[in-house]
């Protein structure tokens, strides 16, 4: 397989929701995994878990979690309505692959699930004293920034598999019925998940991407001043 430009993959790692039912081969799994964990990581904890789950029984029953869970994902969309940015058609398009992947998660070849230990905060107790006035901001501190220490392993995924012409897509939902998942696939409590990510061979093609102008999301120094160039 031929490789692709680091940019090409930026640009072209479309959310793929549609995926052949075709087996992915173990060493690319193992690919996309060794990619996963060059990311960095908050303290270099290294603190992560990646759930690889294939087995078929495993995969449906999170399938119907995850169904239960984008009930719920729907009933907000709903209610959130459209994204100024996206016409009618774009979010009809939207909701479409979406309702797809709420039906068939359980029929990707291969789901992968990012999971990381709850982070360890030393008790007050532990602290000099003139610190422990600053305990309950460091427990909201390290609840804050979790997520800097996972998601950058998960962009990882993202771009591994586009460049391995592996079809994958980030989603949540499952988190609001996170405690199912944890029973039909054993995590300790201390573990969280943190994505469900279906991976398999693409049905629909690649990129490009359409994004919001720089204009309206990039700052120059100040909140307001537009980005020169954009």
């Amino acid at each position: 397989m031929s490789e692709i430009g680091l940019f090409e993959a930026i640009h072209s790692a479309r959310s793929i929701r549609r995926l052949k039912p075709d087996p992915v081969p173990e060493a690319l799994i193992t690919q996309v995994l060794d990619a996963a964990i060059r990311a960095s990581s908050g303290g270099n904890a290294q603190n992560w878990v990646f759930l690889v789950v294939r087995d078929p029984g495993l995969r449906q029953g999170l399938g119907a979690i995850y169904r239960k869970a984008s009930d719920i994902a729907e009933a907000m969309y709903a209610a959130k309505g459209r994204p100024p940015h996206l016409t009618e058609a774009q979010f009809r398009r939207l909701m479409t692959t979406g309702a797809h992947l709420w039906d068939h998660m359980g029929d990707a070849p291969v789901i992968l699930i990012p999971c990381q230990h709850q982070p360890f905060v030393p008790p007050v107790e532990a602290l000099a004293p003139a610190m422990r006035t600053h305990h309950a901001d460091e427990l909201a501190y390290a609840a804050r920034i979790r997520g800097a220490s996972i998601y950058p392993a998960v962009q990882n995924i993202i771009l591994a598999c586009r460049a391995l012409g592996l079809g994958t897509t980030i989603t949540t939902n499952h988190i609001r019925c996170e405690d199912e998942v944890r029973a039909l696939l054993g995590l300790p409590r201390d573990v969280d998940t943190f994505a469900m990510m279906p991976i398999g061979w693409p049905i629909d093609p690649f990129g490009p991407l359409t994004r919001r102008p720089l204009v309206d999301v990039a700052y120059a120094d100040r909140w307001g001043n537009g980005w020169p160039g954009s």
